[in-house]
């Protein structure tokens, strides 16, 4: 017979650190990202299929190598697709079912439920800008400029979309959010710089500028296809990623 040492078996009640409790939601998120078929196709079929179709049939007018003006904009659109409609319908219904409820009776922060979140779409985005790129150079592409302005971009557009996505799922019912979040995809794809230049919308293109795909996409030009620095977007995507994230820490509700 075994005998334990005294005080081995006594309970020790209380949260796990919180370094812990991120490590172990990250990736219970990322699992039901990679589970969930509807998101694998907003995420990585849809952006791939879009960028092969604009780069080799030209339907859509652009000035300069066509790869050059859309890998960085579907680049923007995956990114988008994750981090903004896909984790807002997911939230959304994680509420609706009672799934983020029954996570608020435990000991798990706010804080760490959304981090681990966002950390799981950065998971989901590195897969995203490696087959895009990929698929990108393929078709002719030749980027240039910073790798690390590159990174800052997607996690600054990761923030921003990512709070915009919790705000929106974690406030407003699942069907309610479900077709909340396509309506602003679709808009966002054709006003935020995707498809068309900023430019061919004449007068209202400083204010489109300023919208967060535009921002990113614009940003991610400057930087693969210019080698410059985009200041003016990266100011723009940190203003979006200050304030949704800390709009949706305050409006959050688990249920």
């Amino acid at each position: 017979m075994t005998a334990w040492p005294p005080g081995s078996l006594t309970a020790r009640p209380g949260a796990a650190p919180w370094r812990r409790m991120l490590a172990t939601q990250t990736a219970a998120e990322l699992k039901l990202v990679l589970r969930n078929g509807e998101q694998v196709l907003l995420s990585l079929i849809i952006p791939l299929g879009l960028l092969v179709l604009l780069v080799t049939v030209p339907f859509i007018r652009v000035d300069g190598p066509r790869a050059d003006f859309f890998v960085p904009g579907v680049l923007a659109l995956a990114i988008m697709s994750t981090a903004f409609t896909g984790q807002a319908i997911g939230v959304g219904f994680e509420r609706q079912y009672g799934v983020l409820k029954r996570l608020g009776a435990t000991p798990l922060p706010r804080a760490v439920l959304l981090s681990a979140k966002t950390l799981a779409v950065l998971a989901v985005e590195v897969l995203q800008v490696a087959l895009l790129c990929l698929t990108g150079l393929l078709l002719g592409w030749e980027p240039t400029g910073s790798v690390l302005a590159v990174a800052a971009l997607v996690v600054l557009g990761t923030a921003a979309f990512s709070g915009l996505g919790l705000l929106l799922g974690g406030t407003l019912r699942g069907l309610t959010t479900l077709a909340a979040a396509n309506l602003v995809w679709f808009v966002l794809l054709v006003l935020g710089g995707v498809l068309f230049p900023l430019s061919a919308f004449g007068g209202a293109e400083p204010v489109l500028s300023l919208l967060p795909t535009a921002a990113l996409s614009t940003g991610l030009r400057e930087v693969l296809s210019a080698g410059e620095a985009p200041w003016r977007e990266v100011v723009a995507l940190t203003g979006w990623a200050v304030a949704s994230l800390a709009a949706a820490s305050r409006a959050f509700r688990w249920e």
